[in-house]
């Protein structure tokens, strides 16, 4: 570790985030990501490493370990697994360029939306001068399309389709209006890089949408000037690859048939980028799941139950939670697995590394097939010889906080999940304890 001078140097391999907070002789802090399997003995005495004081700071990583051993030996650096990395606590949107575009998504068929919405977009193109992207689907809204007077506002709008326009270069920012699935549609808008979101409880729920819409000019004249905190929230990265074992001979879209020798080249394959969870369960069938789970290629264990979930930090507090799994704060760099209704009593939620590479299949005995969504959408079948795999996504979503990532989690378990409320017990007199 004998170089400040960290980089990605385009290594795109599975990696787990072991922070290592550190200050050099000329006092600069360093953060790095190390790939598992990679830390080695070394002897190294060409540099001096100085581990910073015990006195609490802001920083959300914890206390970085020690990374030499006594007097000579140390952790060998691997170069191609360090990069440079900003504390969670010290995340702030700023930007490069004045924003000129925004995507304002708005929950369909919500008439207690419509005012909001309308109030929003008047604003956004009247007063900033941006440029408003809504879904065609939302201005088919006969409450909306049939607005006279709002009809000189939507002149002014660029509408796009989902999965039919790509928009992932156009916008600079987004308004989600509703609740959590206003965020999560968000998400899954953006492949790749996702622009910052600003989310309005305009929902039931709202345990992802922090700010409240009563004072929304002077909070987004404050987004617009970059002068907010924001939480990278992680998504999965999710290939599923279909295989069709009943036909051996097939037909592409050219009309050219694929025999077993052209199996691998005809195979199905669909990604996606997820901001909850990946379930997996039995579907229709009253048979019970089961499913191969292996990690970075080794079989785990053969899940039999109803199903199972596989979440990031965010989706914990979701379908997990109610599954029985314990609830993570976004910026904890895991992956969790959580089994739906397990038939066996030591079945536990575990949490792995976010560096991992997960893999599920069918078993080979299964009685029946399993049923796959991504978020609640894209429902699908999945028979013997497909496969899932699942790793932690390069394209976290960039969530801006009403205050900090800390505060607005634990607001949120307070006033959505009611964490830990019960009646306090009442104060013992010193009369009572005498009986």
């Amino acid at each position: 570790m004998g170089s400040s001078h960290a980089h990605q140097s385009g290594y795109t391999g599975h990696y787990c985030f072991v922070t290592i907070r550190a200050q050099w002789l000329n006092s600069v802090d360093l953060s790095v990501h190390l790939q598992p399997g990679n830390q080695r003995w070394t002897v190294d005495q060409s540099w001096m490493f100085v581990p910073l004081s015990s006195r609490r700071t802001q920083w959300l990583h914890g206390p970085s370990p020690v990374t030499t051993f006594g007097p000579k030996a140390c952790m060998l650096q691997n170069p191609h697994a360090v990069m440079h990395i900003q504390d969670p606590a010290s995340q702030r949107l700023t930007w490069n360029k004045p924003p000129k575009s925004v995507l304002v998504i708005k929950k369909i068929r919500d008439a207690s939306l419509l005012q909001p919405f309308k109030e929003l977009c008047t604003f956004l193109t009247e007063v900033k001068d941006l440029m408003v992207y809504v879904e065609k689907k939302v201005l088919d809204d006969p409450a909306i399309s049939g607005d006279e007077v709002f009809a000189a506002i939507t002149k002014k709008f660029c509408t796009f389709r989902e999965d039919l326009d790509d928009i992932s270069n156009r916008v600079d920012f987004i308004i989600c209006l509703g609740g959590d699935g206003t965020l999560l549609y968000a998400s899954s808008l953006f492949q790749e890089s996702v622009p910052p979101v600003m989310a309005f409880h305009l929902g039931s729920l709202g345990f992802l949408t922090p700010f409240k819409f009563d004072t929304y000019q002077s909070q987004v004249t404050q987004i617009i000037e970059g002068n907010a905190a924001i939480v990278l929230r992680s998504r999965l990265q999710v290939r599923v690859l279909k295989e069709n074992w009943e036909k051996k001979d097939t037909v592409d879209e050219k009309g050219i048939i694929l025999t077993n020798k052209d199996l691998e080249t005809s195979r199905k394959a669909m990604q996606y980028q997820v901001l909850n969870e990946v379930v997996v369960d039995r579907g229709p069938s009253s048979y019970l799941s089961n499913v191969d789970l292996f990690l970075d290629g080794h079989l785990i264990t053969t899940v039999q139950g109803d199903g199972l979930i596989v979440s990031t930090p965010t989706g914990s507090t979701a379908y997990a939670v109610a599954a029985g799994a314990s609830m993570i704060h976004p910026n904890v760099p895991a992956i969790m697995i959580t089994p739906i209704c397990p038939h066996s009593l030591s079945f536990r939620p575990i949490v792995v590394p976010a560096g991992v590479e997960l893999q599920i299949k069918l078993s080979p005995d299964a009685r029946n097939t399993a049923w796959v969504s991504f978020d609640g959408r894209k429902r699908q079948e999945i028979c013997h010889g497909d496969s899932i795999t699942i790793t932690t996504s390069c394209f976290p979503v960039p969530s801006i906080c009403f205050r900090d990532p800390v505060n607005d989690w634990f607001e949120s378990l307070a006033t959505c999940l009611h964490w830990n409320v019960r009646k306090k017990q009442n104060y013992l007199s010193s009369e009572d304890e005498e009986f």
